[in-house]
């Protein structure tokens, strides 16, 4: 119960200083700097090493990238069949196929499933969504706008980012069974704590509501298949076909289940698709996917 409190005071303290006109609402741009290049690579390196692999880690690993294809193929051919523009069927595809996977669903996760579930929720998000946004994420940015893909310079940008790095050493560190020694494990565990408030400080930031859009009824199949389409595929695949049913299994259909990720939005941003949807499926999608996210708790606990 402290989680969510943490949860709600933190999202309501960011729209609350939205008010303030002397307030720099901009520094959420360094608040998301923080979470990215400190507070998530010390969860990672903290979690990751204890991990004990084996194969139903492919599970919660998958999920990001069968999402993401999935909104491909649907927002591709749903678009072109109604003629939308490229730079709308981009938009969807990166804001609704990809899920915030740790801004939200760590503190969220975390809230519903206790610090254990941080495991899970670090193979659904770094090797999964983080990696998809950095690579297909790029891809079909640049495929939907004018500009065109530079594989080089995608593999460099994502080989030398240092949250995708830290995840390589931690994996490493995994392999070879080491772990750092009690005092800098305390440590890290202090730094990744500040995602929650941070990272959900960022969040109330940015919220923006526009209700005198003309995006509507793109908003409303985008946060349809965001938050209820895609888990509702992976909860038919995984449980339902492959027959699983572990906890893991549980905390990576509620991750496919949160809101849309604001890297995608922002990606979708930076390269002219769709600015204003993009921002919308942020700003709705987070409030609304408290509901959807509660149904799909009741709906996964009896698995």
């Amino acid at each position: 119960m402290n989680n969510f409190i943490l949860i709600f005071f933190f999202l309501a303290l960011g729209l609350l200083l939205q008010r303030i006109k002397q307030f720099p609402v901009h520094i959420y741009k360094h608040l998301n700097k923080i979470v990215i290049y400190f507070c998530l690579p010390a969860i990672t390196l903290y979690h990751i090493p204890k991990i004990k692999w084996n194969p139903e880690l492919l599970f919660p690993i998958g999920a990001g990238w069968i999402s993401f294809l999935l909104a491909f193929i649907f927002f591709h051919f749903l678009g072109k069949r109604l003629g939308w523009s490229n730079k709308l069927i981009g938009c969807m595809i990166l804001t609704a196929g990809l899920s915030n996977s740790s801004f939200l669903g760590y503190p969220i996760i975390e809230a519903l499933f206790g610090k254990k579930g941080l495991e899970t929720a670090v193979l659904v998000d770094q090797p999964g969504t983080f990696v998809v946004v950095s690579t297909l994420g790029v891809f079909v940015a640049a495929f939907y706008s004018k500009g065109s893909p530079d594989t080089f310079g995608i593999i460099k940008k994502v080989a030398l980012f240092p949250p995708f790095l830290t995840f390589v050493f931690a994996c490493l560190m995994n392999v070879f069974q080491f772990e750092f020694n009690g005092d800098l494990q305390f440590v890290l565990l202090k730094i990744g704590s500040f995602v929650t408030p941070l990272a959900l400080l960022s969040v109330g930031l940015q919220l923006t509501f526009d209700r005198k859009s003309k995006h509507w009824k793109f908003l409303q199949l985008g946060l349809l298949y965001k938050l209820i389409l895609a888990p509702l595929v992976i909860l038919i695949l995984y449980v339902l076909i492959l027959q699983q049913h572990s906890e893991a299994i549980k905390i990576t259909i509620m991750e496919m289940a949160m809101a849309p990720m604001i890297t995608g939005a922002i990606l979708a941003s930076t390269y002219g698709l769709k600015p204003k949807l993009s921002s919308m499926m942020i700003g709705f999608g987070i409030p609304v996917s408290f509901v959807t996210l509660a149904l799909w708790y009741f709906i996964v606990i009896f698995i």
